[in-house]
């Protein structure tokens, strides 16, 4: 079994979904560089409680901690929003809020990966990567 997905981000998204709905609290996946700054995000946006980059051979592990022991998610539905068949874009004034800014999308932006606030603010467009709430 190969450890390569072919969409990263769509795996590491699929794998919290996964982790939520059965009520564990942390995830182990194998770690890039684009998850490592989605998983920042999400931390940053407050959804989740910690991001960690054990190393390990052949390739380095991210520890996700989704919500502490005897607490509920933060995260109520979380989605990959541009795909390999349809990427989307936007501009910095087209960047979508999501349920009437209660939730955030992570864009990918020429400075990097950082919320559509933090896009809107440096009037950065991109790709929208992922949406949550």
């Amino acid at each position: 079994m190969s450890l390569q997905s072919t969409d990263q981000i769509a795996d590491l998204i699929t794998r919290i979904r996964n982790a939520i709905l059965v009520g564990k609290t942390e995830i182990r996946v194998p770690t890039s560089k684009l998850k490592v700054a989605v998983a920042e995000g999400l931390k940053k946006g407050g959804y989740i409680e910690d991001v960690e980059v054990e190393d390990a051979k052949p390739r380095g592990i991210l520890h996700i901690v989704i919500n502490k022991v005897g607490e509920i998610a933060k995260i109520n539905e979380i989605s990959k929003v541009s795909k390999p068949g349809r990427r989307v874009y936007a501009a910095a004034d087209e960047i979508p809020k999501v349920k009437s800014g209660r939730g955030i999308v992570l864009v990918s932006t020429s400075k990097g990966i950082m919320s559509g606030e933090e896009a809107r603010k440096n009037r950065l467009g991109g790709e929208i990567l992922v949406k949550v709430y």
